[in-house]
């Protein structure tokens, strides 16, 4: 390899040293002509950031019997390939593999590749981390991971290695948002492969197939150019020239075996058919798949031979012109043709391939793994801000922070956090996310020890608070510090849960005043979890109201006493039960002979059945409503997969097999009646059970849920949803959110543009929900927001449900090659998590208090733990104040973004109904941050924002007479220290974003 990489080199610069200067952007575009169809070929390689193997594997070509697969030698491969011919291009799409196979290169190679950048020959589309999901994922990690490669990109090619397009191929659906981002960081278009198969039926007749997307309701200046690539992202049949293909290749010699003709008359008419289907005379043809390209040459050779022999038909009168190109030069084509376009409002889900085959299973699979995602998330802002604010700048505090940051980039892959891998993949996954999170909480000691008074702090993270275990507080809780750490802007009042034993506490601020808590325990279901320690089996619970950072200090008083830690685990469980009748403070059902009892707060009443123990009406915010709330579960159809209407319930499909089992049965429940936190404990059979709590002072409802082990010693796998049924006649509509940002409005049974096929009436009628779903009549609304990305719906009016969990029998036969049958200790994984309950009228206060809610649900404070005797008197540094910033603004990411330089990004969280324009000034951030200058850049900030001209396109009915661009509509912030202070005023529109580099 080393012998073959010297020859190439040597080659490539005796024939590219006479070439002159080239030019990367649409200069380096090939030439086209006029009066005929212009065939933009574009080589690439999708390859999957981890999916049947794990990242290395697919990386370094390992267990190939798995898949064929080796990224480093795809690379390799088609750099020497380019190098031959000028003419050639390639694409490259996920940058985290590209940049581990950059590193390892020697000098003289990295000159080669930034040469080819550099004259446009290797184009990065996409540039992400990964290639990321767009049900699951929410709008800050997919921001950050586009900022994380892009960044990546710039630093190590400068202008050149820009993407100007999005190239989401294989995601199994597409949201609105997704749209809305490629369209703020000044993208000219996106494409994808996947459309619901009766709409890509449809648009294809109309010859609609490539569109304008508005991409928000909000914001303007949103449109962006959006493309359905012909056939899924492979090369036109018969023409995969790959070795992992068996097509023919291209014979052109004397040989009887000589198929020029035949080849060429095979690719004109493809040519042929595929451009009735679109509107220009240009039309882009993919040339790849999964992972080829590993044998280069084989490709170009072929497609080099395709090129010329198709083009030589031209003097014989045909009227087909075929080149290599990108996706950038293609969008360029079709905006200077000035032609119009159909116009898309919403999005793209939910994804069917065929009429029994709705991929909507994925929004909730695997529950836990989505769920660790999010907090590898909450601690990543918090890490990147902490670091910020102490301005940690040194090798290893920059390694660890960015591991955490392309750990996460990797977690957004379309078949990560889907949970769509094989399980040895999602344990690898767990694995770097895990070992991430541990590395990076030693840049959040770091810069604690900086910014409080406890120099000597131990400041660890709790990681098993999802079953109410803590390491450092398991053996005693005593002359402990708890850490807060709030990542919003603006001051929160929460209440923080610390698992403890049963003894008599004093909780107290930074300035020695008591603060109120209480004991609470912990249900006897997450006892009885197995290889859970049971140390701890209560929560100390306080409230706490912090700015961005304040310490807590809890005591153990005299007098406590402790529950013995020698019973086996079910007589533990049954003492414990006993003791929790025995409470002054609870009420078991069997002492209360009313047909309902009542548990409220001075925000919030609700109402239980007596007999049943369940939930039957909510009363807050001056509004009454029947809510019924249970379980339910879904029979996971079964089949061979061999037809449509044999197709199995998997990892991406969700295919209920006959009609919902309601859990109606009567439930076992305790109740804790606490002066701040009000408890119902529910048990409603041997593996679902949970906790329907409401605290003092917080206007929701909190479900706390606990699934699992799923049996399935019936042969029959399930899928657990929590529904909500109300009498409200919300008339078939509801609105889930779009990637935790705008909400869309949903019609059971309805799509925008087509009619669909409603064979899966359950599953057609699913939509991703990240962070809300919510539903109205004239008079009331009712949201859930949740802890984690799931599947949601509407089935019936006034009714909302959300799945939980998964667990089933049989692969769908979409790839994947397994069931997902998720197992921990040798049985069924156990999934626990919360689902909140907002009751409201309708108005857009509503809705307003509702995104309030989502963003102290989605970053809570986060809990570090240190002992008291660790404070010292060394005043802390002095933190920005961001308290002056209006209540619809979010701090959205604060990170260093260099060694003198921090990212600062803000947003104004509400829509064009909710709220409207606000202004703030920055001028005290900027100096607490020790700022001398300031700029303002796209929002993945690697662009300055006054260089946007980004195409604009124009809708059907228009008369377009010139090219048309869009820039930014207003003055792109620049100032420095010297500045008067009036020029650090910001301006945000509902839902914008603004994206700044701190110099400092």
């Amino acid at each position: 390899m080393k012998f073959h990489w010297g020859i190439v080199s040597l080659l490539a610069v005796l024939l590219l040293a006479n070439q002159a200067q080239a030019m990367c952007g649409y200069e380096s575009c090939p030439a086209t002509k006029a009066n005929m169809i212009n065939v933009h070929l574009v080589p690439h390689s999708h390859d999957d950031v981890g999916w049947l193997k794990t990242v290395d594997q697919y990386y370094y070509g390992a267990r190939n019997n798995i898949q064929h697969a080796g990224v480093q030698y795809i690379l390799d491969s088609v750099i020497q390939e380019l190098l031959k011919d000028s003419s050639r291009r390639f694409i490259q799409v996920e940058t985290s593999f590209f940049f581990k196979w950059y590193q390892e290169q020697t000098e003289q190679v990295q000159r080669l590749v930034k040469k080819l950048v550099n004259e446009g020959r290797l184009e990065f589309t996409g540039g992400a981390w990964s290639m990321n999901d767009e049900a699951a994922v929410h709008y800050q990690s997919v921001i950050d991971q586009f900022s994380l490669g892009l960044k990546v990109l710039n630093d190590t090619f400068g202008a050149c290695a820009r993407p100007q397009i999005g190239w989401q191929i294989d995601p199994f659906g597409h949201s609105r948002e997704m749209a809305s981002i490629f369209a703020q960081m000044g993208f000219n278009a996106e494409f994808f492969a996947r459309m619901d198969h009766r709409e890509k039926s449809k648009r294809l007749e109309d010859v609609a197939i490539e569109m304008i997307w508005q991409s928000s309701a909000a914001l303007k200046d949103s449109d962006i150019f959006t493309g359905l690539l012909y056939r899924h992202y492979s090369a036109p049949p018969g023409f995969c020239f790959d070795i992992l293909c068996s097509d023919e290749p291209i014979i052109d010699s004397k040989s009887y075996d000589n198929n020029v003709k035949s080849r060429v008359d095979d690719f004109i008419n493809y040519v042929k058919t595929m451009s009735n289907s679109f509107r220009a005379t240009h039309i882009m043809v993919p040339m790849g798949d999964d992972f080829q390209y590993e044998d280069a040459e084989i490709n170009y050779k072929n497609m080099d031979k395709l090129i010329k022999y198709v083009n030589e038909r031209q003097v014989s009168g045909s009227k087909v012109n075929v080149f290599y190109s990108t996706p950038s030069c293609y969008v360029y084509e079709l905006h200077q043709m000035m032609l119009t376009w159909p116009n898309k409002t919403q999005d793209f889900f939910p994804y069917a391939s065929d009429s029994h085959s709705y991929w909507t299973g994925y929004f909730t699979s695997r529950p836990t793994q989505k769920r660790f995602e999010r907090d590898g998330n909450h601690l990543l802002q918090t890490v990147k801000q902490l670091s910020a604010f102490a301005k940690l700048t040194n090798e290893k505090q920059t390694e660890d922070l960015d591991e955490l940051r392309q750990v996460m980039g990797i977690m957004q892959h379309h078949d990560a956090i889907t949970g769509t891998e094989k399980q040895a993949v999602a344990r690898d996954y767990d694995r770097l996310l895990n070992d991430a999170v541990v590395h990076a909480q030693d840049n959040a000691r770091d810069a604690l020890r900086v910014l409080t008074n406890l120099t000597a702090g131990e400041f660890d993270s709790c990681l098993e608070v999802n079953i109410s275990v803590c390491a450092f507080t398991k053996d005693s809780a005593n002359n402990v510090v708890v850490t807060l750490y709030n990542a919003l802007a603006h001051s929160s009042s929460q209440y923080v849960r610390i698992p403890v034993k049963e003894e008599n506490y004093l909780v107290t601020d930074e300035k020695g005043r008591e603060v109120a808590s209480e004991l609470v325990p912990v249900p006897w279901q997450v006892l009885s979890i197995q290889h859970r320690s049971n140390n701890t089996q209560h929560e100390l619970v306080f409230k706490a109201t912090v700015d961005k950072i304040a310490n807590f200090y809890i005591r153990v008083l005299p007098g406590g006493k402790s529950l013995s830690e020698n019973q086996v685990t079910r007589s533990r469980f049954e003492k414990l039960h006993a003791i929790k009748q025995r409470l002054a403070k609870a009420v078991p059902a069997d002492e209360n002979d009313d047909d309902e009892f009542t548990v409220q707060n001075s925000l919030v009443k609700l109402t239980f059945d007596s007999d049943s123990g369940r939930l039957k009406n909510v009363e807050m915010n001056g509004v009454s409503e029947n809510i019924e709330q249970t379980f339910a579960i879904y029979k996971g159809a079964r089949g061979d997969n061999g037809a449509s209407e044999r197709r199995s319930s998997g990892a991406y499909i969700f295919r209920p097999d006959g009609d919902i089992n309601i859990l109606s049965d009567s439930v076992d429940y305790t109740v804790y009646d606490g002066e701040r936190v009000k408890e119902v404990h529910q048990h409603f059979n041997e593996w679902i059970s949970q906790v329907v709590r409401i605290y003092e002072g917080v206007n929701r409802v909190e479900f706390e849920w606990l699934v699992g082990p799923i049996p399935i010693d019936d042969d029959t796998g399930r899928e657990i949803v929590t529904r909500f049924k109300s009498d409200l006649a919300s008339n078939g509509v509801f609105y889930t959110d779009s990637n935790g940002r705008e909400m869309i409005k949903r019609e059971r049974n309805l799509r925008e543009y087509f009619e669909p096929d409603m064979s899966e009436s359950v599953s057609g009628n699913y939509y991703p929900v990240t962070a809300r779903i919510a539903l109205e009549d004239q008079q009331k609304r009712i949201a859930l927001l949740n802890d984690r990305a799931q599947g949601g719906s509407s089935l019936d009016d006034g009714q909302l449900e959300l799945m939980l969990h998964r667990r089933l029998l049989n692969d769908d036969a979409f790839g994947v090659g397994e069931a997902l049958n998720e197992e921990q200790f040798g049985t069924g994984l156990i999934a626990r998590g919360k689902v909140y309950l907002i009751l409201n009228s309708v108005d857009a206060k509503a809705s307003t208090e509702e995104r309030l809610a989502q963003h102290e649900i989605h970053l809570p404070f986060w809990k570090f733990f240190s002992n008291s005797n660790t404070a010292s008197s060394v005043k802390p540094q002095s933190l920005p104040d961001f308290s002056d910033f209006p209540q619809s603004v979010n701090l959205l990411t604060l990170e260093p973004y260099s060694s003198d330089e921090i990212l600062f990004r803000v947003e104004n969280f509400l829509d064009e109904t909710e709220g409207h324009i606000v202004s703030f000034n920055i001028r005290h951030i900027f100096d607490s941050l020790g700022g001398k200058e300031i700029r303002e850049t796209t929002l993945d900030g690697n662009m300055a924002l006054d260089e946007v001209k980004r195409f604009k396109f124009h809708h059907d009915g228009s008369l377009p007479k010139t090219l048309e661009y869009y820039t930014t509509p207003f003055e792109p912030l620049a100032v420095n220290a010297d500045d008067d202070s009036s020029k650090f005023s910001v301006t945000l529109n509902p839902m914008q974003i603004r994206t700044f580099i701190i110099k400092w």
